[in-house]
């Protein structure tokens, strides 16, 4: 147990500072509304930005707090397991993203880190039962009891002004991470 502790203190620094950047950026927003034109638009060349710059760019104050405490607490807990972390958001972010771009709704500019949330605690909870040890399985279920309503809700196309493939790719990346990590678990390599 204290290999996780001295992991998310080790890595406590770098979640503040991932956060600290998306806030940067929403100040930057303010006096540069047409950051947001760097979002994702699928299957389009300037939309390909935005598959490494959607995470950062968010539309208003509460769509940003909305991100920022649950993408705080799954990161926290992604540091304590046996993860690479910031390959792990890498993964979801390039593999969520790539997706969205390729096959998400092209009638709107996608926008905002709950992609990568719902990602992260897809990857939380599948990869404690994919790795069947007690400490993980007890962190998807912490994690499927506070997020699960959530992130069933999140993923249906019925809200306005809500990127829900972007939460559904997300979460489809956060199951793939978690398989290939734990196949290399398995194999070894991790």
């Amino acid at each position: 147990m204290g290999q996780h502790v001295h992991q998310i203190r080790e890595e406590l620094p770098w979640v503040l500072l991932f956060i600290a950047s998306i806030w940067v950026v929403f100040g930057l927003e303010y006096f540069m509304p047409s950051l947001t034109q760097y979002g994702l638009i699928p299957r389009t060349p300037e939309g390909l930005t935005g598959i490494l710059t959607m995470p950062f760019l968010h539309g208003s104050l509460s769509h940003i707090l909305s991100n920022t405490f649950p993408l705080f607490v799954l990161m926290i807990l992604l540091a304590g397991s046996r993860a690479n972390s910031w390959t792990v958001v890498f993964m979801i972010i390039v593999i969520g993203n790539g997706l969205l771009w390729l096959l998400g709704r092209g009638d709107a500019i996608h926008i905002g880190a709950s992609g990568l949330v719902f990602g992260l605690a897809i990857f939380l909870i599948a990869s404690g039962f994919f790795e069947r040890r007690f400490v993980p399985i007890i962190v998807a279920v912490v994690v499927g009891f506070l997020y699960g309503s959530s992130l069933i809700a999140g993923m249906m196309p019925f809200q306005d002004g809500v990127s829900w493939d972007g939460h559904l790719f997300g979460a489809i990346a956060g199951g793939i991470a978690a398989w290939w990590l734990a196949r290399r678990i398995q194999d070894g390599k991790a």
